[in-house]
């Protein structure tokens, strides 16, 4: 669904992405994980189509961005880091207001603004206007917003930055529910939304994709060493002479410092699945009792940590950029913060 291949960009004399590659699938929810500063955002507008690439190809839904852009934004809904809302807008108007931009006829647009305030839980503040909302109900408004046409693909910038406990649950639900037909990209920063919402990750860092694969298989690949943390009972000796007489025990060490019949010792192991049911034959064998035995495994953040901090990441690439210079998309123009902004053209006609 969608497919990015060795995708550059250049400001000046700053590389902010440097061959980059990924695809996502139908139906996946695939995460861009890195440091603030690390090329996600930049990654993200040049597939929304709101910044061009210096080299490479985008496509989604086997359409190029930069060859047929109308045809790409037709089929993603982008939801920018900061939601492209109109404050004195109703959430009803305003959604009637972005079907419009992009493209639904007068007749459809009913059904399908009632559809996204459903799927995103919206019915009870349809009437109510945005800049009255809570942050987290803004920010299901910008995915309705980015949802509203239907599109095959939607690409989420940091959904969850900012919310409380609570909101970050409806929304990872909220995203969890649309991947059931459709293929979603999120970045973050935050390793537990990883963990909790996507299929797969890829790792970002200082404008390159060092790391792409499912969480489980990217634990496997960067895991060297296996660690298991065994609870025995028997002589020291014994437990040790065991230990040593197996060639895949690398080093062990005794957690408990006093001596007791009963203590736990922390074993490495090299990479081999065997070893485990071999380090318990030999043990049980030697007349040690054994009473628990547990496998550490290597954390997510042990790898994000390892991948990201080989070299200082230039931040200066993912400044800002001034919404005035970028191309206006079908969805919407970026609007101002302020709050003062006045509302669009006839907006009280859809209010």
């Amino acid at each position: 669904m969608i497919e990015v291949e060795h995708l550059s960009k250049v400001y000046g004399s700053t590389t902010a992405l440097q061959d980059v590659s990924f695809a996502a699938q139908p139906g996946e929810i695939l995460g861009l994980l890195g440091p603030n500063g690390a090329g996600k955002t930049t990654t993200m507008r040049i597939l929304a189509g709101y910044l061009p690439a210096t080299k490479g190809t985008a496509a989604v839904a086997g359409f190029e961005v930069h060859v047929d852009p109308m045809a790409v934004r037709q089929r993603i809904g982008y939801l920018p880091e900061v939601p492209p809302l109109y404050p004195n807008m109703t959430v009803e108007g305003y959604l009637h207001f972005v079907g419009r931009l992009k493209g639904l006829s007068a007749g459809d647009r009913p059904q399908r603004v009632q559809w996204a305030m459903e799927q995103c839980n919206l019915q009870d503040v349809q009437k109510t206007l945005i800049h009255k909302l809570s942050k987290g109900f803004r920010q299901r408004v910008g995915i309705a917003q980015a949802i509203v046409h239907n599109p095959p693909a939607i690409i989420l910038d940091e959904p969850t930055i900012g919310l409380d406990p609570r909101q970050i649950i409806d929304v990872r639900n909220l995203i969890k529910s649309l991947a059931a037909d459709k293929t979603v990209i999120l970045s973050t920063h935050i390793l537990p939304e990883v963990n909790m919402t996507c299929q797969r990750v890829a790792i970002i860092n200082n404008g390159k994709v060092v790391a792409t694969n499912t969480l489980a298989d990217l634990k496997a690949q960067q895991t060297e060493q296996l660690i298991y943390e065994l609870d025995v009972q028997g002589e020291l000796d014994s437990v040790e002479q065991s230990l040593q007489s197996l060639e895949g025990v690398l080093t062990w060490q005794w957690l408990s410092e006093q001596p007791s019949e009963r203590r736990k010792v922390r074993v490495t192991c090299n990479p081999d699945p065997q070893v485990g049911p071999q380090l318990t034959h030999t043990l049980v064998h030697a007349g040690v009792a054994m009473y628990e035995m547990r496998r550490l495994g290597t954390s997510l953040e042990e790898i994000y940590l390892e991948l990201t901090t080989k070299e200082e990441v230039d931040t200066s690439a993912e400044s800002e950029i001034d919404p005035a210079e970028l191309p206006v998309s079908d969805a919407i123009r970026h609007p101002t913060s302020s709050s003062e902004e006045a509302d669009p053209p006839n907006a009280e006609d859809l209010s």
